[in-house]
């Protein structure tokens, strides 16, 4: 099934809902070809958007797809493709496509700020099977490029919280504590997430917890803010440091 919807838009779609996917991307024609270089098509394990020119070229490509969902990995896959010769088609040109497969995330994590230890940590994450939901409204602070499971947030940093799900996991991170009491403090309140964590001292700790006991929280949900995040065993203060110990925690918590 072909449904009409401009690529990125689908993109943006599939990320959010976490479902794998396949963008195919003709690279290169010579010759007489059905569409330019450039031309794009997304498929899904149940349906495509858009087109590479159709026939036996696109009935190849879709084929191609299918199988690279069904390996259930993050991969690329580049094909030169003879029209006439390899696909019986009328056109005497070639085309070359490449086809990158990305692949459901077992988690999703919720990551508040683009600092340095933030950009560390995103850095770690990409090796692993987790979608990351990055949020900061100072949109120039993050990379030129990023990983396929990362998907920014660059609109107001509390007006994202209510796409975050029960299951989500979350970290705070921001370049500001009042901000980081807002995002906590709207968290608790809508009970959203799973973890919860804040990185900070004890002193930041101690003081947080005072004041969301001052603004009526019940202790019950006092105690599932985790700060200082990371584990305690993983010392250091540069940015990588911290933010390994913040991936342990992670990875423990996704394997408990």
């Amino acid at each position: 099934m072909i449904k009409q919807q401009h690529w990125t838009a689908v993109v943006a779609e599939l990320h959010q809902a976490n479902q794998p996917y396949v963008l195919i991307t003709v690279l290169q024609v010579r010759g007489s070809a059905p569409r330019e270089a450039g031309t794009k098509m997304v498929v899904s394990t149940q349906h495509s958007w858009g087109s590479i020119g159709g026939g036996n070229l696109e009935f190849q490509a879709l084929q191609q797809a299918h199988e690279l969902l069904q390996l259930g990995q993050n991969q690329q896959r580049m094909q030169e493709l003879l029209l006439s010769t390899d696909l019986q088609q009328c056109c005497g040109g070639a085309v070359t496509i490449l086809l990158e497969s990305f692949v459901e995330c077992d988690q999703t994590l919720w990551l508040f700020g683009a600092g340095h230890v933030a950009q560390a940590l995103v850095t770690i994450l990409s090796e692993l099977s987790v979608r990351v939901h990055w949020v900061d409204s100072r949109e120039e602070l993050f990379p030129a490029s990023v990983p396929s499971t990362v998907t920014l947030h660059t609109e107001s940093t509390l007006g994202v919280l209510d796409q975050i799900q029960a299951q989500h996991d979350i970290m705070v991170l921001t370049h500001d504590h009042q901000l980081d009491f807002e995002v906590i403090e709207q968290l608790l309140t809508q009970s959203r997430g799973r973890f919860l964590g804040l990185i900070g001292s004890e002193t930041k700790a101690r003081r947080f917890r005072q004041r969301l006991a001052q603004a009526g929280f019940e202790q019950a949900k006092i105690e599932r803010l985790v700060c200082p995040v990371g584990l305690k065993e993983v010392t250091g203060k540069r940015p990588m440091e911290v933010a390994v110990s913040m991936a342990g925690q992670l990875i423990s918590l996704w394997n408990s």
